[in-house]
């Protein structure tokens, strides 16, 4: 039986529309709190229209995971429409209930619909972003061109467990509320200055230095990366802004030369991952080596 294959993600993902529409991704948008209104970011709305209300905001936007229900709800109208298998990847399960839904979702279907074959291929990306939005849609356009189904969710796993983050926020404000940074360390930073660089290995975020000064970011980015990786000039990598394009131009030519080369894409930040780092932020992804534990255990015999 010939396979027909769903490929879903939400919109922490920040593929853009017309990749979305070319490589056939579904793209399920969380919802963004605002000032106690609710925002759709891929409907209706540009991500510079949506930073100006974040730069207007009385408060800081918050973001509600997608349910189980609605989950299942989606797994459902694929199972209708005659789908032999989902590939959903997901945001971050650490930081955020949205995977853990949808794994409940999935076991839910095979309790209540036992005839249904469909099979779900549920993978947590551990990160966010276009970080993990990009090898989706390599993984899409592999399949779409009649690539195996397991060799591809085998080689974009793989690189999902080599990709990390190195990332610097210019305005502590949505960085303490989401904890990231400790309200004493954030209250303390603003006094000062300092400007924290972060990282994001296997899904979890940690603080690696913090400088003083938004000339001083750049570099320290940098300087942690190559403690990461062999070889820059040999590795893949992509960049990151939200709505600030000097600091993104100045980031890319610092890049160039210190790397040799340039990123595979540069990427704007959606409404998801802004919520948690505001509005001023720049960032630098890349392809190190296998992270996570499993990746290094023997095989079995």
């Amino acid at each position: 039986m010939e396979r027909k294959i769903a490929i879903v993600t939400d919109s922490s993902s920040d593929i853009p529309q017309e990749l979305a529409e070319k490589y056939g991704i579904d793209v399920v948008d969380f919802p963004i709190n605002l000032d106690g209104r609710e925002y759709y970011v891929r409907q209706g709305m540009t991500m510079d229209q949506f930073y100006e209300l974040m730069r207007a905001a009385q408060g800081v936007p918050t973001t509600a995971a997608i349910t189980m229900l609605q989950w299942r709800e989606i797994y459902d109208k694929y199972a209708d429409e005659g789908y032999t298998d989902v590939l959903h990847v997901s945001i971050n399960g650490s930081g955020s209930s949205t995977y853990a839904n949808a794994q409940q979702a999935a076991e839910a279907l095979r309790e209540e619909r036992p005839d249904c074959k469909m099979r779900i291929h549920l993978i947590d990306s551990h990160t966010y972003s276009m970080v993990f939005g990009w090898y989706v849609c390599e993984c899409a356009r592999k399949l779409r061109n009649g690539g195996d189904l397991r060799s591809c969710i085998l080689e974009l796993e793989s690189k999902l467990g080599k990709v990390e983050i190195c990332l610097a926020a210019f305005s502590l404000k949505q960085l303490k509320k989401s904890g990231r940074v400790s309200a004493a360390a954030a209250f303390a930073g603003e006094l000062l200055g300092l400007r924290p660089v972060i990282s994001l290995t296997d899904g979890v975020s940690k603080v690696e230095a913090k400088v003083r000064g938004d000339a001083a970011v750049a570099p320290a980015m940098l300087k942690w990366i190559k403690t990461r990786v062999d070889d820059m000039r040999a590795t893949p990598y992509m960049m990151a802004y939200t709505s600030n394009t000097q600091k993104r131009d100045e980031l890319l030519k610092l890049c160039k030369k210190e790397f040799g080369h340039p990123p595979m894409c540069i990427f704007q930040l959606g409404g998801v991952v802004s919520a948690n780092t505001g509005p001023d932020c720049i960032a630098i992804a890349f392809e190190g080596k296998p992270r996570r534990l499993a990746d290094y255990e023997p095989p079995l015999p």
